[in-house]
């Protein structure tokens, strides 16, 4: 009899726990909040109202495997990396723009810019997706994960500045019009060692009288480069006013997701999170051409 008892107990138990981890994982599933396709439908039409025939110049993220475009507004093409100081390094969680490795679409996400955007599309070994058990870049939100795809963005300006927080830190009163350039580089973030160190990857050093970042990829396929904007998902409705000479490689990096958390504990641009994304920009009028 007692050893019955104890099995109607444990049993009992065990359906409490089940029953509270269904319940769990039904709450956090709810607050996940996914806006329906007319929400972002309803986003690209103001962004179309709000830049209609006011002198917009073409926009960013975009599709970097497709080249059409029909913005008339054309400016200088920022110079290579190495003639520009490097003043800002942060990146967004899933991909802003689309293409090479990473076309797989995240979902809509909250409207806002979170849950959104474009993931790796290939595969992580079983090991490189054990979960770490310290929370990484949380300090604004969710905590990263292995698995996760994140754009890193290495900003530079021809103002004469130093690294630091923000896109502010690109800008000079000395200058009011600096050629800015983002080379794009998206990563997906592996529990292993072996993969690359993002602290060497942000290192930054003077070269040339320069400040750069001297460890970007140079083995991820070749740049798309094409004229366009600043991002984030401020923009989902208005237009950016700044214009960027974009370089998104096409392929996708493997980083020690232990790397991203102790950089985003210690570094001189203050990141201490992953920012969200700006809906892809898809109206021509929008988008400048591409020689692919």
């Amino acid at each position: 009899m007692k050893v019955k008892k104890m099995k109607k107990t444990m049993i009992a138990k065990c359906a409490c726990i089940i029953s509270l981890s269904a319940f769990t994982l039904t709450s956090a599933m709810a607050g996940a909040k996914t806006v329906s396709d007319s929400v972002i439908a309803e986003q690209r039409v103001a962004l179309e109202k709000n830049t209609n025939g006011k002198g917009f110049g073409p926009q960013s993220p975009r599709d970097i495997d497709q080249g059409y475009g029909t913005n008339l507004r054309s400016f200088g093409t920022a110079p290579s990396r190495s003639d520009l100081n490097l003043c800002n390094i942060h990146f967004h969680k899933n991909a802003e723009h689309k293409g090479g490795e990473f076309t797989s679409f995240a979902g809509n996400g909250d409207g806002k810019g979170h849950h959104t955007g474009y993931i790796y599309d290939g595969k992580l070994s079983a090991a490189q997706l054990k979960p770490v058990n310290s929370n990484i870049c949380s300090a604004k939100g969710d905590s990263l994960n292995v698995g996760d795809t994140l754009e890193v963005h290495f900003v530079y300006s021809s103002a004469q500045v130093t690294p630091g927080p923000t896109l502010g830190a690109c800008l000079a009163e000395s200058t009011m019009n600096p050629g800015l350039r983002v080379e794009g580089q998206v990563i997906v973030l592996a529990n292993d060692k072996n993969a690359l160190n993002f602290s060497q990857l942000a290192d930054i050093e003077k070269v040339n009288g320069y400040y750069q970042a001297p460890n970007i990829p140079t083995n991820m396929g070749v740049p798309v480069e094409y004229l366009g904007s600043t991002t984030g998902p401020s923009y989902n409705e208005k237009a950016s006013p700044l214009q960027v000479s974009w370089s998104v490689r096409p392929n996708v990096a493997m980083v020690d997701i232990n790397s991203v958390g102790k950089w985003c504990n210690d570094n001189v641009f203050k990141e201490d999170h992953a920012h969200a994304v700006r809906n892809l920009v898809q109206n021509p009028k929008l988008l400048s051409p591409i020689s692919l």
